[in-house]
C-alpha cells in the first residue's frame, strides 16, 4: 500500500457527496418517471433520443452510442420497450441487413406527456436551485471529466 495517494477529507468528502448526489438524483427521477409515466429512466432516455431524431427512428448502434450502452444491454431493454409498444423493429430501408428501431405512436405520447414533468423534476430537484454560478461549474466540471474519461479512452 505504500505510494496510495489517500483522499484527506475534503476529497473523500467530494467524491462521497458526488457518488451520494448521483445515486439520489438517479433513484428521484426513476421513481418520479415510474409513479407519473410508468417509464423507468432507462425507457424515458431510449424514448428521448428516438424522439429527437429527425423521423423518429435510429440504427441501434446510433441508439447505443448515445445512450452510451453495450449492445446485449439495447437489445434486451429495447425488446422489452417493444412488448410494451413503444418501439418497434423495422428493417433499415438502405441496408436489408441491417434494422432501424423506430417510435411508436404510443411511445411518442408517453414521452410528450413525460418530458414536461421531468423537466419539472429536475428543475425542482437541482436546476432552480443553483445560482447561475454554480451551474456554470457545474456544467465545467462534467465537461472536464467527461474529456479525462475520453482521453482514458472510456466512452463518456
Amino acid at each position: 500500500m505504500a505510494g496510495v495517494r489517500w483522499l484527506d477529507e475534503r476529497e473523500q468528502r467530494a467524491w462521497r457527496g458526488l457518488m451520494e448526489m448521483q445515486d439520489g438524483l438517479t433513484e428521484f427521477v426513476d421513481r418520479q418517471l415510474r409513479n407519473r409515466c410508468g417509464l423507468s429512466n432507462s425507457d424515458y432516455q431510449v424514448l428521448v433520443h428516438l424522439s429527437e431524431a429527425s423521423d423518429g427512428r435510429l440504427r441501434p448502434f446510433e441508439l447505443g452510442r448515445l445512450l452510451h450502452w453495450e449492445k446485449s444491454r439495447l437489445s434486451q431493454h429495447l425488446g422489452r420497450m417493444e412488448n410494451r409498444g413503444l418501439v418497434r423493429r423495422e428493417r433499415c430501408p438502405t441496408d436489408q441487413r441491417g434494422a432501424v428501431v423506430a417510435l411508436t405512436p404510443r411511445g411518442r405520447t408517453l414521452i410528450e406527456d413525460a418530458a414536461p414533468q421531468h423537466v419539472d423534476d429536475v428543475r425542482g430537484v437541482l436546476i432552480d436551485h443553483l445560482t447561475e454560478e454554480e451551474l456554470e461549474t457545474l456544467a465545467a466540471i462534467g465537461d472536464k471529466v467527461r474529456e479525462r474519461l475520453a482521453a482514458l479512452g472510456q466512452k463518456r
